[in-house]
């Protein structure tokens, strides 16, 4: 069965709301102000590497 390659056209698709932990509750990114954003924006993500 050969699988067929879906696509959307901007308006079919749906905003993402990203929400992320702040002083101990969640709230949506889009409420910050525009420095905490940015700030958001430039988070990396890391991964922990096991001890041998």
């Amino acid at each position: 069965m050969k699988k067929q390659k879906i696509s959307l056209t901007n308006d079919e698709r749906q905003v993402c709301e990203v929400w992320t932990r702040v002083m101990g509750y969640h709230r949506p990114v889009s409420s910050f102000n525009p420095g905490k954003q940015s700030e958001h924006a430039e988070r990396v993500c890391f991964k922990e590497q096991k001890l041998h």
